[in-house]
């Protein structure tokens, strides 16, 4: 695969399963189908994904807290939507050891039927509200399509937040801060996206309405990473979680969720990858920069000692680096390095030791350059920043201009179509089916303007994406 081409999928698909599989980020082999392992190296890369997102929701005052994995048939039941929307995903605990459960437990496929009942012990007065928590956990759906890693999964590495309010307009205050936070971690991870009221149909079990957060890949297919849910007191009232009001009352919490899930990582394995394999940017590269040293007969010692000295002063700097000094040929390790996306190779030997440089090699571009020793430091944190502003400005780029309008359903493109709507499902259904595309919803960042629906052709101001899905 090139970068920047979009390609089919069959393609996509085989080129994908086998560089994340080369370049270690995990192994599918567990007897599980769908259930993979976490190699040391993706699992360090999802760890620093897992980190930029905490920091942004503990900056905005959210605590973190983690429920238990099994959840009560009986209070999975409280909630009819969200039953019908998860239940052929369940997967049931039974028994223990040679007992048969009273009542049966399940593996949680998202956790409101195992927080909300706390959240009701906990949510007492209007003193205690907003209640901001969220997890970082394991989630399990017995997903029926083929799998594929990051991508489609049953044991799904999952971030979830979940806030109780006072109101519904203090709720749509949380949502407005959940879309600045998607804004800055989007940059931080180099990672453009769509944000999308879902329709109605589409809405996540038991919600008032579902934003989508939607990356596209080099197929011209959508990929869903997260979303975000507002409530209203859908679950409250089957939950019971109330508070006294400051008038001595007491009235039933409003609520939001926001999920995320390692679809975040399928999603930059994808968008960011080529024919040499992944590219990981800076900020969630277990290794920003790799050194390799390039020995020459005579000068081994010299080298070595000087490529360890040079490996500490990135270290000391706090930069992510690996000094590679295996006895195997440099080109070997230039392969390696590559595959695993390394975003800066940095390659030091006799000549360069001998000019007081150091030779630069960039991930996301062709060619080397030398830099003075005495820079060096300076040089390595203007090029990862340089190698980060790229990665996210490019793949913005291809994402804003894979973008359509249309006026006629004949004239679906590849890619994402926009297109006027008037809000009926009768009209989305056609569009789905007349298209064999997804109604993606509404997008929450363009300004909508005067037009006709493309089914009915009624005036309409409302606009809508509609994309294929993986």
């Amino acid at each position: 695969m090139v970068s920047g081409k979009m390609i089919k999928p069959e393609e996509f698909n085989d080129w994908y399963t086998d560089i994340v599989e080369n370049a270690g980020m995990c192994d599918k082999r567990y007897p599980v189908k769908g259930m993979n392992i976490w190699t040391g190296y993706g699992w360090k890369t999802m760890q620093l994904i897992d980190k930029l997102i905490r920091e942004q929701f503990d900056d905005t005052g959210h605590d973190e807290v983690h429920f238990p994995l099994l959840i009560p048939e009986t209070e999975f039941k409280k909630e009819e939507d969200h039953i019908q929307g998860f239940g052929s995903q369940v997967f049931w605990v039974t028994h223990a050891g040679d007992n048969e459960l009273d009542v049966r437990l399940l593996l949680r496929p998202t956790s409101e039927t195992a927080m909300y009942p706390i959240f009701s012990l906990w949510v007492r007065s209007h003193s205690d509200l907003p209640l901001k928590t969220y997890q970082i956990v394991n989630v399990f759906r017995y997903e029926t399509k083929q799998t594929r890693a990051f991508m489609r999964v049953r044991e799904i590495h999952f971030f979830e937040a979940h806030t109780c309010h006072e109101s519904f307009e203090d709720a749509e205050k949380q949502i407005a801060e959940d879309l600045e936070i998607m804004k800055r971690l989007a940059k931080n991870l180099c990672l453009p996206y769509l944000m999308c009221k879902r329709p109605e149909w589409d809405k996540f079990a038991g919600a008032f309405y579902t934003i989508g957060i939607d990356s596209l890949m080099p197929t011209g297919r959508t990929l869903q990473m997260g979303s975000i849910h507002q409530y209203k007191e859908n679950f409250s009232r089957p939950y019971d979680i109330t508070f006294e009001n400051i008038d001595g009352g007491h009235d039933h919490v409003h609520q939001t969720t926001y999920g995320m899930s390692e679809r975040i990582l399928g999603a930059l394995i994808a968008i960011h990858g080529d024919d040499k394999g992944i590219l990981l940017p800076p900020m969630i590269a277990p290794i920003q920069a790799v050194i390799i040293p390039i020995p020459s007969k005579g000068n081994l010692e010299r080298i070595d000692e000087e490529a360890k000295a040079l490996y500490a002063s990135l270290k000391e700097a706090g930069i992510r680096a690996h000094l590679d000094n295996r006895d195997i040929r440099p080109g070997k390790k230039f392969f390696e390095w590559e595959l695993k996306g390394i975003p800066l190779r940095l390659e030091l030997g006799m000549r360069d030791i001998d000019n007081g440089v150091i030779t630069f090699s960039q991930r996301n571009k062709e060619g080397k350059y030398t830099v003075n020793k005495d820079e060096l430091i300076e040089t390595t944190r203007s090029s990862l920043d340089q190698i980060q502003k790229d990665l996210y400005e490019l793949q913005n780029d291809k994402l804003r201009s894979s973008i359509t309008y249309i006026d006629d359903l004949r004239n679906v493109t590849e890619g994402i179509n926009s297109m006027h709507w008037c809000g009926e499902t009768s009209c989305g259904e056609d569009i789905e089916e007349g298209t064999d595309m997804a109604v993606l919803g509404v997008p929450q960042d363009v300004e909508m303007n005067d037009g006709q629906c493309i089914v009915c052709g009624k005036p309409t101001k409302t606009m809508i994406y509609a994309s294929k899905t993986y």
